[in-house]
């Protein structure tokens, strides 16, 4: 007998990972790889707080038993007061949700939303969990563009073209996966303008919020600024406090208790319907939130160097090009050579020079052709993975 996958399955794809299943065979087989294409900090040089891991270890005989289906006190308390902190007003406990990474509050946000046929306005390029749970969900993909002139900024009047009679949501991701781009707050207030035109509530996925790294670019909370817009906020210790195995994430809901509660209390019928997240890795929520931050200095300094190395090494190679990121630790370049396509690049990349990168179709439908590279790696696999970038498209495009 031959089990047939649902229709549903067909269209999801994850490149981020995919790619790494190639890398892994050639790995197998004695080809050298450096890897940049996967966000774990932790697969480069970067170590957890340890304060973080003593606070799962001191807890843990009493955190083998199921938590509360949405969190335990402690967190949705840190989490609460850490809204307050960002500027999002009359935050309880009661309006936070502990999830396994931002990952499991997106999916069970959009599957409390959309009915099939629906679409919610996504970013692209943006993270690709969101189209493949619109599509999981029998919903359909509905994508606005980022201006690259821009430095990656929402192109609002593509936004505003693409809302139709079955748009559920404004999808912001910021800072954004993968162009690194920080969004100005006069941008922001203006998507605000457009969701309360449009009666369409607001997801922000801030999971790079505090990994800014200029001095010149400041991070808004959409929900510091929203008045009566609804929004639902994701955010996750996984980058920022270096733990991305750890799964411990959260979503919260502001604004408008008439707008938003019959929302809020679906989604928590689906959180009550998966028992609970972790429940130990909970425990290391509030020390995060509120205890020592010295770590973030040391990341920001030497994520900053090594962007500073991918922007100027990039924009030396002939036939590429790249915006410079100012969050995050993402950088999206432009091939500007004559490719067959971005996968096709490289796929091509891997194979000859052992290079791993993610390319650009993979987060959206994109009319150039673009690559994602993760530069939390260490300065000399930087190096060395742009000396062979370069030998390659010489080799292969010039």
């Amino acid at each position: 007998m031959k089990i047939i996958p649902s229709e549903r399955t067909k269209n999801i794809r994850y490149a981020i990972r995919d790619i790494g299943v190639e890398a892994k065979n050639l790995e197998k087989a004695g080809k050298k790889i450096i890897c940049l294409n996967i966000g774990d900090p932790l697969k480069y040089d970067f170590k957890t707080p340890k304060h973080l891991i003593s606070a799962i270890e001191s807890t843990w005989s009493k955190s083998s038993s199921y938590a509360d289906s949405m969190g335990i006190d402690s967190a949705r308390e840190a989490v609460s007061r850490e809204a307050a902190r960002i500027g999002i007003k009359g935050v309880t406990p009661e309006d936070t949700i502990i999830t396994a990474g931002g990952s499991e509050g997106i999916i069970m946000s959009i599957s409390a939303l959309i009915n099939s046929g629906d679409n919610i306005l996504t970013p692209v390029p943006g993270y690709p969990l969101y189209n493949s749970t619109v599509m999981q969900f029998e919903g359909k993909m509905n994508e606005y563009r980022l201006n690259e002139e821009d430095e990656w900024q929402p192109d609002l009047a593509d936004m505003i073209k693409k809302i139709n009679s079955r748009t559920k949501a404004i999808v912001i991701i910021n800072p954004n996966n993968p162009t690194g781009s920080v969004y100005t707050r006069s941008t922001l207030k203006r998507i605000i303008d457009i969701a309360g035109e449009h009666n369409l509530p607001i997801f922000t996925d801030e999971t790079y919020d505090k990994l800014i790294l200029d001095d010149d670019f400041s991070f808004t909370s959409v929900g510091s600024i929203s008045g009566d817009v609804p929004v639902v906020t994701f955010n996750t210790l996984s980058k920022n406090y270096l733990v991305p195995g750890w799964r411990a994430g959260w979503a919260i809901f502001s604004g408008p208790r008439e707008s938003i509660g019959d929302y809020a209390d679906a989604v928590k019928k689906i959180a009550r319907a998966r028992l609970c997240t972790n429940s130990p890795v909970q425990y290391a929520i509030q020390p995060a939130l509120e205890g020592p931050q010295d770590h973030l200095k040391d990341v920001i300094r030497k994520l900053k160097a090594r962007r500073d190395i991918t922007y100027k090494r990039i924009n030396e190679i002939e036939g590429l090009s790249v915006k410079k990121p100012h969050g995050a630790f993402y950088a999206f370049p432009r091939i500007d050579v004559d490719v067959e396509s971005d996968e096709v690049f490289v796929r091509k990349l891997l194979q000859e020079e052992g290079v791993v990168l993610v390319h650009g179709s993979g987060f959206g439908r994109l009319d150039e052709k673009y690559f994602r590279v993760v530069f939390a790696a260490s300065e000399q696999a930087l190096n060395d993975a742009f000396d062979k970038l370069e030998n390659f498209v010489k080799k292969n495009y010039m």
